[in-house]
């Protein structure tokens, strides 16, 4: 099994520099990673960089990290970011909207960026570290309901990461309908490989290289 194919290659710090994405790009193109996932300023930058590769796309964050913008600001800012090349799209719900009851408007969300994506990938993070089992599993109802391509643990940025508890829950849940991204902590070849057993198609890190090379790694996402 090709591992890299399911690495997310990400770099998502608030400090992340023009070099540091352009690095970003080398090391998914040197490894072959399945995309670059980045804040929606650089998606330009990463298209532009990647132009020559037909096999690394460009991933885009949308509403990160928190997901508590409004709706239409998500959506300008997915817009934006499919004029600007991106392939795919990592959306963070309301999870303020969840927590209230408010399922209808969590879902009608993730349909109107689905909508707004088209035929483009979206992916849909509920950030599991903030919700209890039965959140995770409303949570990956709405986004399988919504239309979602993926259901995502984690923005990385929480209290917690990926857990293999959460996995097995949203697989469930989904069963099927919807594939499965893990991110937060994924830090070594050994750990990525248990949650691609377990049933996950895309792994978001920021250790790819570690993980395919199977060394270890100084970073925290």
């Amino acid at each position: 099994m090709n591992i890299s194919r399911h690495i997310d290659h990400t770099l998502l710090k608030p400090t992340a520099t023009i070099p540091d994405i352009e690095k970003l790009c080398e090391e998914a193109l040197e490894h072959n990673f399945f995309s670059v996932c980045v804040n929606s300023c650089h998606v330009a930058l990463v298209k532009d960089f990647l132009s020559k590769s037909d096999t690394v796309s460009v991933c885009s964050v949308i509403g990160f990290p928190l997901g508590a913008m409004s709706t239409e600001a998500k959506i300008a800012e997915l817009q934006q970011a499919k004029h600007d090349g991106a392939d795919e799209f990592d959306m963070v719900i309301n999870l303020g909207w969840l927590k209230s009851g408010k399922e209808n408007l969590v879902e009608d969300e993730i349909r109107q960026l689905k909508k707004a994506a088209g035929n483009l990938t979206l992916k849909v993070i509920i950030e599991t570290c903030y919700l209890s089992d039965e959140e995770i599993v409303k949570a990956s109802k709405l986004a399988v309901n919504a239309g979602a391509d993926f259901v995502k643990t984690s923005t990385g940025f929480g209290t917690g990461g990926a857990t293999l508890e959460a996995i097995k829950l949203m697989k469930d849940t989904v069963n099927g309908k919807a594939k499965l991204k893990a991110s937060g902590g994924i830090r070594d070849y050994e750990t990525a490989q248990k949650y691609i057993n377990a049933g996950v198609s895309r792994i978001g890190t920021s250790n790819g290289i570690a993980i395919v090379t199977r060394t270890p790694s100084q970073n925290s996402y």
